[in-house]
């Protein structure tokens, strides 16, 4: 192993080497867990299929549930054919209604994740589910069928063609192109929706997406360190920790504790600002002329700008990581 250290350690390891707190990210934890065990109970009378698994993706997958976050669910079914009396069920029992681009609160087909990977299949919503589902998701039931999912979904990434001690392209390829596609999307969002929710879609970006997409690209940097067959067991470990604990685990390898800590403060007062109402409630009404004159946005773009300047140093300041980002995070 890279760190005689489990990856879901990481986070407190950073923290007793730099001395640093995060008292948002821990509170978030901390909330995240006593909600997914209410809403564990809230489901569990919903008839849902025997081969299923009903899973919260989002903040609740990077467990940093704050006041005012979605449930954002998707129930993974072997195939797509499910009763809408049981998503009524599911849509009843959840509190709070998930996200607006009807990519959630929906039956997703397992098989559809697995088979349709790239061209005309694999649309935006395929994508979106199959990268969230790996990056940030988590189970409220239905545990064994959502493991072999993952398994299956790694497996078909880390495949016969990936050779030893290299990047698996493929997913790489997969995973940078999910990063992009939010990218994209946030133009055409401003365009059609004529710059409304402007503020906090763009400071989402700034900082939990970006979050999202590193703690998804720095473990699969990492693998050149590992032969094909350790690689899937390397990436599904990674991959069942909260994306900070990835970010924390990246920067713990580069012997770079400090600028993770300086990261992660950053991240940390984004999830401040995301947590309390007012200032939530003040990006989603900021539109994209006004954002300058506010102070809590630009407050929310420094973190962001702090985040990503630690981000690309690890990427292409440090010997752990330099050469590997050079070779295979662009072309």
């Amino acid at each position: 192993m890279l760190l005689d250290l489990a990856a879901g350690e990481a986070l407190a390891e950073l923290q007793r080497r730099t001395g640093a707190q995060f008292p948002n990210l821990t509170a978030a934890r901390e909330r995240t867990a006593a909600a997914l065990e209410e809403r564990s109970q809230a489901v569990a009378g919903v008839r849902v299929p025997a081969t299923s698994s009903l899973c919260l993706m989002g903040s609740w997958g990077r467990h940093e549930l704050v006041d005012g976050s979605d449930d954002d669910w998707l129930l993974l079914v072997e195939d797509d054919t499910v009763d809408v009396a049981v998503l009524a069920e599911i849509a009843n029992a959840l509190t709070a209604q998930p996200g607006a681009e009807g990519v959630f609160g929906k039956a997703a087909s397992a098989r559809h994740l697995i088979d349709r990977i790239g061209l005309d299949r694999d649309d935006n919503k395929n994508l979106t589910r199959r990268i969230l589902l790996l990056l940030e998701s988590q189970p409220l039931n239905g545990a064994a069928f959502y493991d072999r999912v993952r398994t299956e979904l790694i497996g078909g990434y880390v495949n016969e063609w990936v050779g030893d001690r290299t990047v698996p392209r493929f997913f790489l390829n997969d995973v940078v192109r999910y990063w992009r596609t939010i990218c994209v999307d946030f133009a055409g969002k401003e365009r059609e929706r004529g710059g409304s929710g402007w503020g906090l879609r763009n400071a989402k970006l700034r900082n939990s997406r970006k979050i999202l997409f590193a703690s998804g690209l720095l473990p699969l940097l990492l693998c050149e360190r590992f032969g094909r067959a350790d690689m899937a067991t390397f990436l599904a470990e990674q991959f069942s920790v909260p994306a900070t604990s990835r970010v924390a685990y990246a920067f713990l390898v580069a012997d770079k504790a400090d600028a993770g800590a300086r990261a992660l403060g950053a991240y940390d007062q984004f999830l401040g600002i995301l947590g309390d109402e007012a200032c939530r409630s003040h990006l989603a009404g900021l539109r994209r002329e006004d954002a300058k004159r506010s102070p809590t946005f630009m407050d929310a773009r420094r973190s962001g700008e702090t985040l990503q300047d630690a981000l690309l140093a690890l990427l292409f300041e440090t010997p752990q990581f330099t050469q590997v980002a050079r070779a295979y995070s662009v072309f």
